[in-house]
């Protein structure tokens, strides 16, 4: 069933409700013989009517409870994503930062294999020029052969000058043998250095490939992280604004019952009221009677008293519930005392019919008075820690036929 749907059904029971509560309203004010109508037969209308919005406010109930949950679901997965991309962020900027100083590493690197080649265009030059002008000389000391000898030694002034002359030439052609085999050593280095700073260019490259490579698997990741997110951000707002139609729905129905309730309870104390000559005990089940509080601080039985530090007897339960919170009448019945004694404070007694009377202790406040009609659930006082007590609790008591009885017997 669609919210939608629901709220048609809902506007229809309100309508219906607000219409037995005006009528009724209208009866009580202008004491018409409809007022006499509205007794049984209103009273079991009203119930099946509350019934209705009690379960239809439970069904909405489970259902906000689902959204509830799912919404913590996808808030889980939404948060995870997000810390996801946080993280990815981190990891690209990272790579970013990695690229540029790679890209840095390779303009330098470019710049030292542009100079190196230029290097190396000299040293070749040079090189050939040292080969041409050594080849020249053994070209020419080939051609002159012995004569080149005989020359010299015709126009050396000694045997010692020509000796002299000799050893010059051979040096000479020792000098350019060495000097071509420096300058092809440079060239070689030179080479190896180039081809050094070429593979280094080639792993880096591969190297910047490879980040970039990874910089778009980051960012197509992160785009799909942030189309995810997109979509369970726009799940998440639809989910909540689901719970607050679901949470309007309930504050409605809890409107709607509580106006039944009131209109119930109103009827249940003038008919008590018309019958106050003959209360009896159906053998219904009590309500809490301190509603919203369930926890025990002392249960029914015998017990070390917490004051006076014997083993007692405890004639009944404590509800622990703080200070000026409602206490509710368990079933319906007269009051027969509302009063104030050292030992229980401020306390309610209420005759329920056929010897069972429940007792309220300890309030702070008491709002009935002896000889009123109370009915089932109806606030009679509020929560205390008047006469001998430790701290705010309601002290409830249930006696059957002259004894104290455990209140777990009746309580629903």
């Amino acid at each position: 069933m669609s919210i939608n749907k629901r709220k048609g059904k809902k506007g229809s029971l309100k309508y219906s409700i607000c219409s037995i509560l005006l009528v009724f309203a209208m009866a009580v004010s202008l004491q018409s013989p409809v007022f006499a109508a509205l007794t049984n037969d209103f009273i079991e209308e009203s119930e099946g009517k509350k019934k209705e919005a009690e379960e239809n406010q439970k069904a909405i109930q489970g259902k906000l409870s689902q959204v509830k949950q799912m919404l913590k679901e996808v808030q889980n997965i939404k948060s995870e994503l997000d810390k996801a991309m946080v993280e990815a962020d981190a990891k690209l900027e990272d790579l970013n930062d990695s690229i540029e100083i790679l890209n840095a590493d390779i303009i330098e690197l470019e710049d030292n294999i542009a100079t190196t080649q230029a290097e190396l265009v000299v040293a070749k030059s040079v090189k050939e020029k040292q080969y041409y002008t050594m080849k020249k000389r053994i070209q020419y000391m080939y051609e002159k052969g012995n004569k080149s000898y005989i020359e010299l030694l015709f126009t050396s002034g000694s045997f010692s000058d020509f000796l002299n002359t000799a050893e010059f030439v051979n040096k000479i052609s020792k000098y350019d043998k060495e000097m071509l085999n420096s300058y092809m050593d440079t060239v070689k280095d030179i080479e190896e250095k180039e081809q050094k700073l070429l593979e280094e260019e080639t792993r880096l490259k591969e190297k910047q490939s490879d980040l970039n490579a990874q910089q778009d698997e980051v960012e197509n990741e992160m785009e799909e992280k942030q189309d995810a997110i997109n979509m369970y951000t726009a799940d998440i707002n639809n989910k909540e604004a689901a719970i607050q139609e679901y949470e309007a729905y309930i504050a409605e129905q809890k409107a709607v019952v509580e106006a039944l309730e009131a209109a119930i309870l109103a009827e249940k104390k003038r008919l008590a009221e018309e019958n106050k000559s003959s209360v009896t005990y159906d053998g219904g089940k009590f309500a809490w009677p301190a509603p919203k509080y369930v926890r025990i601080s002392d249960e029914y039985g015998n017990r070390t008293h917490p004051i006076l530090g014997t083993q007692q007897f405890h004639n009944g339960i404590d509800l622990a519930a703080p200070g000026g919170s409602p206490i509710l009448a368990a079933y319906d019945g007269e009051v027969v005392a509302a009063d104030y004694s050292a030992t229980m404070g401020n306390y309610v007694m209420i005759n329920h019919g056929d010897g069972l009377i429940t007792i309220y202790m300890h309030a702070s406040a008491l709002e009935v008075s002896k000889g009123q009609m109370v009915v089932r659930g109806e606030e009679i006082a509020k929560v205390g820690s008047t006469g001998r007590s430790t701290g705010n609790h309601l002290h409830f008591s249930v006696r059957e036929n002259g004894s104290y009885v455990s209140p777990w017997k009746f309580i629903s």
